[in-house]
Parts: C-alpha cells; sequence; structure tokens
C-alpha cells in the first residue's frame, strides 16, 4: 500500500481495548499515517468515560507510535476524514454482528463522499472476541481486565468499579 494515505479510525473508546490498538497499529504499518478519531459525543451510547479520560488513555496507548496522531471530533464521520485529508476510514471487525452495521455505515459514507473509502480489518484472533462493553461489565463485575486493556485504563476501572482491586493493581510505571 502506498505509504502516503492518511487514514481515519474512528471510534468511542470507551475504553479503548487491546484490540483497538492492535488494529491502530497494524493500520499504522499500512498506511502513512492514522489519525485516531474520538468521538467526543457519541449518538447511539452514553460512554462511561469522558473525552479527556478517553483521549489521554490513547495518547498514553500510543506514545512512540510517530505516524498515529489522536484527535477528537463531533461532526460527520467524513468531514472529520476531509478535515484530515484522509482517503480511507479505518474500521476493525471482530465477527459477522460487527459486519452488518459496519456495511451499512459504510454505505451511507460512501454515498456522502464516494472518493473517501472504507477499509475492513479482521480482528486478530487473540481479540476477535473483545469489546469495549464487555470490558466494561467485567469490570463491573469485579474481574481482571488487565490483559485486555492498557495498564491506565484497568487502574482507573478498578478506581471506578472497585476501589479495593485499583489497590492490588501495579502502580503506575510498573
Amino acid at each position: 500500500m502506498p505509504r502516503n494515505i492518511t487514514a481515519i479510525c474512528p471510534g468511542t473508546f470507551d475504553p479503548v481495548t487491546v484490540g483497538h490498538l492492535d488494529i491502530i497499529t497494524r493500520g499504522a504499518a499500512k498506511f502513512g499515517r492514522v489519525v485516531v478519531g474520538l468521538i467526543e459525543e457519541p449518538q447511539r451510547k452514553s460512554p462511561l468515560f469522558t473525552p479527556d479520560e478517553r483521549e489521554g488513555f490513547l495518547k498514553d496507548a500510543l506514545a512512540g507510535h510517530d505516524t498515529v496522531v489522536v484527535d477528537r471530533f463531533n461532526e460527520l464521520v467524513v468531514e472529520f476524514a476531509r478535515k484530515w485529508d484522509a482517503q480511507v476510514i479505518l474500521k476493525g471487525l471482530r465477527a459477522i454482528s460487527d459486519f452488518e452495521y459496519e456495511f451499512a455505515m459504510a454505505q451511507l459514507n460512501r454515498k456522502l463522499a464516494p472518493d473517501i473509502e472504507t477499509v475492513f480489518m479482521m480482528a486478530s484472533p487473540e481479540h476477535s472476541f473483545l469489546s469495549s462493553s464487555g470490558v466494561r461489565e467485567i469490570a463491573a463485575f469485579g474481574g481482571s481486565v488487565v490483559d485486555l486493556v492498557p495498564p491506565a485504563v484497568a487502574r482507573r476501572l478498578a478506581e471506578v468499579y472497585s476501589p479495593r482491586a485499583a489497590q492490588r493493581l501495579p502502580k503506575e510505571g510498573c
């Protein structure tokens, strides 16, 4: 693939998971630049974390990836793509259930912006079960999410759902 292509990877990232990071970093290896588009005020769901927290988690987890940028938006995804002069919308797919929704969104985006392609990347097998909502549910019931999210997210989820669990997690920088 040409390295001069900018792709956007939009989502609420509430919270960002290792599955998201896998798609983003694999996308960064294929495209010249990946702009992670953080939807500040999603229409379909109410985020657990604030936009500032979600942005911080993403920036922390993606530090050192020079071709990845994090930016927030509250507009049509194709308008966000145009703002960044992106030619591609990068979306991860885990299962056929993802495909149905993402296919419809891709068709709508194509109607609005025929010059911007949607590219689907399959989740790595070890992340095919992983979702932000699943992570939140595990954390809410006291389960460990340390292998499913970046360390800062695991610490924050433990603080939100189980203050005692937060005390058992490794400290910052460990």
